[in-house]
This record gives structure tokens, C-alpha cells and sequence, in this order.
């Protein structure tokens, strides 16, 4: 889902209601968003300054991109742990066949 507003957007309109000058219905007929988005905005970014929102949206993609990394590596160990398994249990079978043939 895109995004109406850019993160630095919010935090201005967070700071320009902190300002008192206007309310919040105010604030948001002005700039075309409704007052709950503006509670939700307050909860999420309500005392960052821009340069925090930014380092916040970098610590976002770090941690997706993280999050891929250990689920590629959660793939690859459950396939190693498949192949290991095949071969056990093909030798395992070779083994018992050696001692039946003894």
C-alpha cells in the first residue's frame, strides 16, 4: 500500500499541532488526512525529530532485510537436514544389508 504522506510530512504535522496554533481537525481538513490518522501518526512518531524518522526508516529496511537473510538460511538448513537424513538412512540400509549378507 502506498503511502499519502512521507514520514517527515507526519512528523511536521505532529509539530505543527504541538505548535497549539490550530486543532487537529484544523490541521488535518487543512492537509487532507483524518483526525484518528493523526492519533495513529502521534503513537508511532510522537517525539521524533526528522533525522530520527530517517534513521528509523533505515533501521526498518535493515531489519527486513535481516529478517529474508535468516529465513533464506532457515530454508537451506531444513534442505541440508533433508539430504543428511536421505543418507543416513540409505546407509543405515546398506549397513543392515552388509550384516544380513554376514
Amino acid at each position: 500500500m502506498k503511502k499519502r504522506f512521507s514520514d517527515e510530512q507526519i512528523v511536521g504535522f505532529l509539530r505543527e499541532a504541538q505548535t497549539g496554533n490550530k486543532t487537529i481537525d484544523q490541521l488535518a481538513r487543512e492537509h487532507g488526512f483524518s483526525p484518528n490518522s493523526f492519533y495513529v501518526w502521534k503513537r508511532k512518531f510522537g517525539a521524533m525529530a526528522e533525522p530520527d524518522v530517517k534513521r528509523y526508516r533505515e533501521l526498518e529496511k535493515e531489519n527486513a532485510r535481516l529478517k529474508r537473510l535468516l529465513a533464506e538460511r532457515d530454508v537451506e538448513i531444513d534442505v541440508m537436514k533433508e539430504v543428511i537424513e536421505k543418507k543416513l538412512g540409505r546407509q543405515s540400509r546398506l549397513e543392515q544389508s552388509c550384516f544380513e549378507l554376514l
